[in-house]
């Protein structure tokens, strides 16, 4: 059986991981879509956060002690003109997907905030199948400029 278990300090996540442990699982179950761990590590550190304009939380799915999926979502405190949430992460381990651990942990999500939630998915990730199915919908065409791309 699976159990989300919600992270919203640095204290209850040393209670059931550590830092390296967290961001080396979304780091390798990421695969071809993670980022850097540094940047995982970052967006950590800012759902953890209880500097003003900042937080946000863990997820993590656990099936006994063992870490089946994990989601990093960020408060954005910009609810006026962005969506409040930003879903930055979310993963599930290798051996466990097609089981509905991913649409689980995001279900339990949703209802948990029950505001509006931005996430940024690549059009070739399979995940976004996922996402329409749960109710996230494309409003805009994301574009970036990157100086250093020139």
């Amino acid at each position: 059986m699976i159990t989300i278990t919600y992270i919203n300090n640095w204290d209850q996540l040393h209670c059931t991981t550590d830092t390296e442990t967290l961001v080396n699982f979304l780091y390798n179950n990421l695969d071809r879509f993670r980022d850097s761990r540094d940047a995982i590590r970052k967006a950590v550190s800012y759902a953890l956060s209880e500097e003003s304009g900042k937080g946000g939380f863990i997820a993590l799915a656990k099936e006994g002690d063992e870490i089946v999926g994990s989601l990093v979502m960020n408060d954005t405190g910009m609810s006026e003109y962005i969506p409040e949430y930003i879903l930055v992460y979310v993963a599930v381990r290798a051996d466990q997907r097609g089981k509905g651990i991913g649409a689980q942990i995001i279900r339990a999500v949703v209802n948990r905030v029950n505001k509006p939630i931005a996430l940024h998915v690549e059009y070739d990730n399979p995940a976004k199948r996922l996402y329409e199915r749960l109710g996230f919908t494309t409003k805009y065409a994301e574009m970036r400029f990157n100086p250093e791309a020139k």
